[in-house]
């Protein structure tokens, strides 16, 4: 019976991934097709259309928004998340669970749900559609990501090594950036790359949030996909699985992809 359900559970994830991995099977191929229109499988092979996306400006400017807002969204996100980790994992806060649920909700939300929220929020404060709106709607759906990794690397800490320290005649400051940011620092870049993917592809919430002036890559795809589905926007769409799977595989070596949902446990010290 045992062996049995294991077996069940194999087949459930190995069909889940499948089903997770059929617009990559589908999408790439068809990015190298010869063909004026898209196909697939793919007719010929050609690198004709990831030639052109740098004859579009349209793609250039939303990719280096998209670059500029992931980047400053993931600093954002390191800074406060390890910071928000910090005060959880140390001090006996009155509500700690709740404060953790309340920073870590975005990642239970459902996205459109917490877009159209910010959308309804920012309207009156006039921060609807504009680059500063955009930015605070990115940070919020990426600290969580943050500090999930922090307080998972600060599960095992050993704080007598901050005791110690200060002990020594070290200053609040000086623990802080010689013993404490070394130990979670693997941490907290893992947080800061996966922060940067989630604002760098993410369409949900941006669509609430851009403005015609103000477009990502993602809103573009989306816009284009639209008007007119041609091989160019599966070349693009490529691009962003490319530096998406990257930026993956650099997590994976630093922290391990799975800790980033994983529970953790914390002591104080």
């Amino acid at each position: 019976m045992i062996k049995t359900f294991g077996g069940l559970r194999i087949a459930v994830a190995v069909l889940a991934i499948i089903y997770i991995l059929i617009p990559l099977i589908v999408v790439i191929p068809a990015s190298f097709t010869s063909a004026n229109y898209p196909s697939f499988p793919a007719e010929g092979f050609s690198l004709q259309w990831y030639a052109k996306i740098l004859e579009r400006p349209e793609f250039l400017e939303a990719f280096l928004n998209s670059a500029k807002f992931a980047a400053l969204a993931a600093l954002f996100s390191v800074i406060f998340g390890t910071l928000g980790a910090l005060g959880i994992a140390k001090y006996d806060i009155p509500g700690k669970s709740y404060i953790t649920a309340l920073l870590t909700s975005p990642l239970s939300v459902p996205q459109l749900v917490l877009g159209i929220a910010l959308l309804m929020y920012f309207t009156p404060m006039m921060l609807a559609g504009t680059s500063t709106g955009f930015l605070i709607a990115h940070i919020v759906i990426c600290i969580p990501y943050v500090m999930r990794l922090v307080l998972t690397g600060l599960s095992g800490f050993d704080y007598n090594l901050e005791r110690a320290a200060a002990i020594l005649g070290a200053n609040p400051l000086t623990v802080f950036m010689k013993v404490t940011l070394p130990l979670i620092g693997s941490a907290a870049i893992s947080g800061g790359l996966f922060a940067f993917l989630t604002s760098f592809d993410n369409v949900t919430v941006s669509l609430f949030m851009v403005s015609p002036e103000m477009r990502t890559l993602p809103i573009e795809i989306f816009s284009q996909m639209q008007d007119a589905y041609n091989p160019i926007v599966a070349s693009v769409s490529s691009v962003v699985i490319f530096i998406s799977v990257l930026l993956i595989v650099i997590l994976e070596k630093i922290q391990g992809v799975g800790k980033v949902f994983g529970g953790s446990h914390h002591t104080n010290g």
